[in-house]
């Protein structure tokens, strides 16, 4: 509870800190232009509820309140985000109240306020929360691998979780007590249902806080809808079959979309074919990829990679920034994936959806199924220009991460969801970790589990 006040409380102080700009770019300039008046009208009062409505909710869908879980520059870049978008929404808002063009600078000004403020709150914020919530005494429970402590590591995480005990499941169920001791967060990894769920039950009695790293089957139960049959409560769970107005709704969506960025984006189009086409060769990349049901469809992209990349016929993905394949110019395309821009007409067309499990090739997907048959459990949904594990993976996730983000979209697919990756995309192409190459060899023991 202690814990949930004080952070509730910083964030409202941030909510506070990024309305204060918005207030004072509204008085100095904005207020006299819209009501011309000095007395406090209900319509601004409605404005500043609104502002924070609207922030509040680009935040949520940016993680941008995530203390314990993401680093200063994450927190920075993911309220930049949500306070730009709501920025924008509200000079629009502005605009219908006047009715003519208002000055942007005003605005500009408040947004940079806004950005120096965020820097300053995630920077204190972060440091105030890791001297006040010591990292917490963790354990690591695996079957046959162990790869949850590296990752800590990797990822920063370790002034959250203070690993002090790793050990396999059999050590757990030989002295579950002495192995428990003092502990107080848990990662499951790699553990099989019966012994999990003895797990589970022992940490909720203890207090525990417990971190799984699902399955397939787990991931697939996710879907379940539950009900009543035989008086015993029951979980049916059956193939990706979203509802009619779910369907319809989605491809409204992606002809709209696609067609208005098809539309803004030409000139910057028309610039990056000029340059690809600079590079010798030709403008679009044609390549054969799977979306729903494993039907074959041609994917177009910018090429960018020399015109001989796979003479051998060979397919192999990119290892990233350091392919002696890629050009100058596909390295500058690849870092904000502007190679994918063409894929808006693979949208308009239907092959693609915006947001869906990301489509492979078939030479690739049957390398992967080869060793990993549930692979082909991606291709119950479209395949999408983004998608969850797009936003919330890395180019190269193993195969195996790719499935279970791709499965956490499909069993609960939504509109809401679709807009929410659509817009986390935005900051997925900042951080350049997102479009890391793959190694080679890189199908794993954990993706033949």
């Amino acid at each position: 509870m202690k814990h949930d006040l004080l952070v509730r409380a910083v964030k409202f102080f941030n909510l506070i800190g990024m309305t204060v700009p918005f207030l004072c770019g509204w008085i100095g300039s904005y207020r006299q232009c819209i009501f011309g008046k000095k007395e406090l009208q209900e319509e601004e009062i409605i404005l500043v509820i609104l502002f924070m409505i609207l922030y509040l909710m680009f935040s949520r869908i940016y993680d941008a309140f995530h203390l314990s879980l993401q680093r200063i520059s994450e927190l920075v870049c993911s309220q930049m985000l949500a306070v730009f978008f709501t920025d924008g929404i509200m000079l629009l808002i502005l605009h219908l109240f006047q009715k003519k063009e208002l000055s942007v600078f005003p605005m500009v000004l408040c947004f940079l306020g806004q950005s120096a403020f965020s820097a300053l709150w995630a920077l204190v914020a972060h440091r105030w929360y890791f001297r006040t919530f010591p990292p917490l005494k963790t354990i690591i429970i695996y079957d046959r691998k162990e790869k949850m402590e590296s990752l800590i590591a990797e990822y920063g995480m370790d002034i959250k979780f203070n690993v002090i005990r790793t050990c396999p499941v059999q050590e757990w169920e030989k002295n579950s007590s002495a192995v428990m001791e003092d502990i107080q967060t848990a990662f499951l990894y790699d553990i099989q249902s019966h012994e999990r769920n003895r797990i589970l039950k022992y940490c909720i009695e203890h207090k525990i806080i417990v971190y799984v790293i699902p399955g397939t089957g787990d991931l697939l139960m996710s879907s379940a809808r539950t009900m009543h049959m035989f008086h015993l409560p029951l979980m049916r769970v059956e193939r990706y079959r979203p509802v009619p107005e779910y369907i319809i709704m989605k491809r409204i969506l992606d002809i709209l979309i696609s067609g208005i960025a098809l539309l803004l984006c030409s000139p910057l189009m028309l610039g990056i074919a000029i340059a690809v086409k600079s590079d010798g060769g030709e403008i679009l990349y044609r390549q054969v990829r799977l979306t729903k049901d494993g039907k074959p469809f041609q994917i177009l992209k910018f090429r960018s990679m020399r015109q001989d990349a796979e003479k051998d016929g060979i397919a192999r993905l990119s290892t990233g920034e350091h392919d002696e394949r890629v050009t100058k110019t596909g390295k500058f395309l690849r870092r904000f994936r502007l190679d994918e821009l063409p894929q808006l007409f693979n949208i308009l067309k239907g092959d693609m959806s915006l947001v869906g499990p990301r489509p492979e090739r078939p030479e690739i997907a049957e390398q992967y199924e080869k060793e990993f048959p549930d692979f082909r459990l991606r291709l119950q949904a479209k395949a999408g220009l983004t998608g969850y594990a797009q936003v919330y993976g890395k180019y190269n996730s193993t195969p195996y991460d790719k499935l279970q983000m791709d499965l956490m979209y499909i069993a609960h697919p939504s509109i809401i969801q679709d807009i929410k990756i659509c817009f986390a995309t935005i900051k997925t192409l900042l951080l350049p970790d997102s479009t890391e190459g793959v190694e080679k060899n890189s199908l794993t023991a954990q993706e033949k589990k």
